[in-house]
């Protein structure tokens, strides 16, 4: 969790989020684009935003070191040339 990586990761996830919930929000109630209630959709965007930064801090020990994600990654076996 304290490294660079991480941050930038979980930034990543945090704008996802956030542009993700405005989509949804905004494509769910079939308004046109200057009917939306921009306040409470930014509102509720950012609260998904912080709840996406708040798993990002609370998985980072669960995962691989270093990465927002609970899911360890294993390397894909190396391939080998056949003669």
């Amino acid at each position: 969790m304290f490294t660079k990586n991480f941050w930038k990761q979980a930034l990543e996830r945090l704008i996802k989020t956030f542009a993700q919930a405005i989509l949804a929000l905004i494509t769910s109630n079939g308004l046109g684009i200057v009917d939306v209630n921009w306040g409470k959709v930014l509102s509720v965007a950012g609260l998904a935003a912080l709840a996406s930064l708040l798993t990002s801090i609370v998985t980072s020990g669960v995962g691989e070191p270093g990465n927002p994600s609970a899911v360890k990654t294993t390397p894909a076996p190396a391939k080998t040339t056949a003669s």
